[in-house]
């Protein structure tokens, strides 16, 4: 059974205000147009989780989407602050959680095991252990030594973008992964959001690349150029120049506020959007093409 539907009904149906909500996404592929949804939907009251917060969460923020954020390192990558969110943060608008990335990584993989914790070693986090309740020591029942111990991070929502699936959800990415599949597998409800959807012949020549499986997924939309101003892989780079553009936007709420009225406000999708970016950016932003070698999969 097809699982294709608009981003504007996977959110309606599968993000609920109170919700936690993680966006998945290291620096490639980030659902940058499942957050706009999000805010033009005025889902509020949400707790926001991820590795890094980027762009599309000071966004989420400065829309007043979130009452809480669980993330490791925040920051405008290779930029500097995250205006919004640091404003909230240091007004106490906004709780917060702090790991380190391993930390936080551990939380997804102990709820995507089902485990009720996750072990992991010191990894030079004392002040974090000091400060978050979360961050507990057992005894290694083998040595005898103390192990640091996180527990499972388990959202209500994940939201994954890939560069293809089927119609059933299996979706393929190529490029640099992050914890893609972890959220998934952790996650309640999975929002996909793919650059193409393709026959299951496609999926099928490939399986190498089938990162998160049809079982575990809810609703697949396609949306072209969803990662915007992050990128995928072989579709569309990442605009830096955007990324400098927003820290002078968002230094006041007044800017981040005239962005989003322009640019998520008064558009109605996400190719509205990339038509209102137009041709200049769409040239600059173009890969290019260079293809991977084929694989000898073997008759069967």
């Amino acid at each position: 059974m097809s699982k294709l539907m608009s981003l504007h009904d996977a959110i309606r149906d599968h993000v609920h205000p109170g919700d936690l909500v993680y966006a998945s996404g290291f620096t490639h592929l980030i659902p940058f147009a499942a957050g706009h949804e999000i805010i033009r939907q005025g889902l509020k009251d949400l707790t926001l989780a991820r590795a890094t917060p980027d762009l599309i969460y000071d966004q989420m923020v400065a829309a007043g989407c979130a009452r809480k954020l669980i993330f490791s390192y925040i920051g405008n990558p290779g930029v500097g602050s995250l205006h919004r969110i640091r404003a909230a943060l240091e007004s106490g608008e906004l709780e917060w959680e702090e790991y380190s990335h391993f930390g936080m990584i551990s939380r997804l993989q102990a709820g995507a095991s089902g485990l009720p914790f996750m072990p992991m070693n010191p990894t030079g986090a004392a002040d974090l252990a000091a400060n978050n309740p979360n961050y507990q020591q057992i005894v290694d029942p083998y040595s005898g030594a103390a192990v640091m111990v996180v527990p499972p991070l388990k959202p209500d929502v994940a939201i994954v973008h890939a560069q293809r699936a089927d119609q059933q959800g299996n979706a393929q990415i190529w490029g640099i992964l992050g914890e893609q599949q972890l959220a998934a597998f952790a996650s309640q409800r999975v929002i996909l959001t793919v650059e193409e959807v393709v026959d299951q012949a496609v999926i099928r020549s490939d399986p190498n690349r089938t990162i998160i499986p049809g079982m575990v997924v809810d609703a697949i939309c396609h949306v072209p150029y969803c990662a915007h101003p992050s990128y995928t892989q072989g579709y569309y780079d990442r605009d830096n120049e955007f990324y400098l553009d927003w820290d002078k936007v968002s230094k006041t709420q007044q800017g981040a506020q005239d962005y989003l009225d322009e640019w998520v406000f008064d558009l109605p999708d996400r190719a509205a959007y990339w038509d209102k970016l137009g041709l200049d950016v769409h040239h600059r932003l173009n890969p290019g093409d260079r293809f991977s070698q084929p694989v000898n999969y073997g008759a069967y």
